[in-house]
């Protein structure tokens, strides 16, 4: 299993070398200037260190627990879970932040607010206060990862924004593939509260050389007066667009069932299979279905599109759950081979589906850009959590609830966009 997870690891690496050598010898609709290796591996960097706090952390969720007397197991969910919820707040004030007082600063700023989370989780003796460390630490991180795409943006148009953006998905992918790895190597020579220190040393590595290398993009000229009225006007605007609100939707009900995963992962592997030795590759090989479907994605959309794309990943995430819950009602664990065969067809799915819905749900909000993608980004965040910790809250001796959650806002997703197909139609008969 180990020499498969390599030669796919080996694969996607060459596969993103390729695609950015294409990106080297593309030009941009409106900007003629070549991107830098160091300009894409900074950015992916910016954005990983989401990641990075994420996955390193979940080999050490049950010795958390265990160090800050947690009697029911299930609680450590929150430990991912909340982290998302700071996100989720984080970036809608960090996005329209940056259009008025510039790219960097918010970076920083950002930083600060993760630093100081880090240092509440690494002090702590309650898990009241970790979680509160890790809402903060989401709020922190947005801002990383949101500035990251709005300075590929300010760089980079049309396709040649696109190309480059797909390079970095890429890259960060490949993050979750060596995260949990790391995380338990750390534990193998030290405890749980290493991880952290060393996040936050790999994070002061990333924002200094952020602050030596990278250039403001957002040219003072640009830059919007701040005012309270950006958010409500920009709310305003998104309700008036039905297809924001049903694709948002959907993002919210995948983004919510593969939190499920994220926060169950190593209890599913470690207490139902007896893996806890393996879950770092285990967890590789779900992260590498994700990064081979944003590969692919970037090469067919302009072919068949990305409302086709989204509709048959999200009929087949529906579909192959359904599949599981029918063949395993009975709540007796499939062979670990069965499972992650299963894994692997739903994640390479979420990697169809994410990208062209979020496309989908900016497509009318072109003029309303920075607020648009902030409202997107947070309600699909906020609306995840809750899914994310009333169905991980069930799963606890089988993987079953796990995919009666997939199936139900598989589901869900499908009927978003079937009524959608059936406005268009009504609205091309009527016209």
């Amino acid at each position: 299993m180990i020499n498969e997870l390599s030669l796919e690891m080996s694969t996607a690496i060459i596969d993103s070398a390729k695609l950015f050598y294409v990106c080297l010898v593309s030009h941009g609709m409106k900007s003629q200037k070549l991107v830098s290796n160091e300009f894409i591996i900074l950015m992916a960097s910016l954005m990983s260190l989401v990641a990075l706090s994420i996955d390193t952390l979940l080999p050490a969720l049950p010795l958390i627990g265990d160090s800050l007397n947690v009697v029911d197991p299930t609680r450590n969910q929150l430990l991912i879970t909340m982290i998302f919820l700071g996100l989720g707040f984080g970036q809608l004030v960090f996005g329209p932040l940056s259009d008025s007082f510039g790219r960097k600063s918010i970076v920083y700023f950002g930083f600060i607010v993760f630093a100081i989370a880090s240092i509440i989780c690494v002090t702590t003796k309650s898990f009241e206060m970790m979680i509160v460390g890790r809402i903060l630490q989401g709020i922190g991180l947005s801002s990383p990862r949101t500035i990251a795409i709005a300075m590929v943006r300010d760089t980079f148009s049309g396709d040649y924004m696109a190309k480059v953006l797909s390079i970095i998905v890429v890259f960060f992918i490949l993050v979750p593939v060596v995260a949990p790895t790391l995380g338990q190597f750390i534990l193998n020579f030290s405890d749980w509260r290493m991880i952290f220190s060393i996040n936050l040393l790999l994070g002061v590595g990333i924002v200094v050389w952020f602050w030596l290398r990278q250039p403001e993009t957002l040219e003072k000229s640009k830059r919007i007066k701040f005012s309270l009225s950006l958010f409500n006007d920009g709310l305003k605007e998104f309700m008036r667009f039905k297809q924001s609100i049903a694709y948002t939707l959907v993002s919210g009900f995948i983004t919510g069932s593969f939190m499920v995963y994220l926060s169950t992962s190593q209890q599913i592997f470690q207490d139902q299979y007896d893996l806890g030795e393996m879950f770092p590759y285990i967890f590789a090989s779900t992260a590498i279905a994700i990064g081979a479907a944003t590969f692919l994605n970037s090469r067919l959309v302009m072919r068949f599109g990305s409302r086709r794309l989204a509709f048959i990943a999200v009929s087949s995430y529906f579909l192959v759950s359904l599949l599981y819950v029918l063949l395993f009602s009975n709540g007796v664990n499939p062979s670990v081979y069965v499972l992650i065969g299963f894994f692997l067809v739903q994640f390479f799915s979420i990697g169809l589906i994410f990208g062209n819905v979020r496309s989908l749900a900016m497509e009318p909000l072109g003029h309303i850009a920075g607020i648009g993608a902030a409202i997107n980004g947070f309600v699909s965040t906020v609306m995840a959590v809750p899914i994310a910790y009333f169905i991980g809250g069930y799963v606890k001796v089988s993987v079953l609830p796990l995919f009666v959650g997939f199936t139900i806002f598989g589901f869900l997703s499908v009927l978003v966009f079937v009524y959608l197909q059936r406005s268009h139609v009504k609205a091309a008969v009527t016209a």
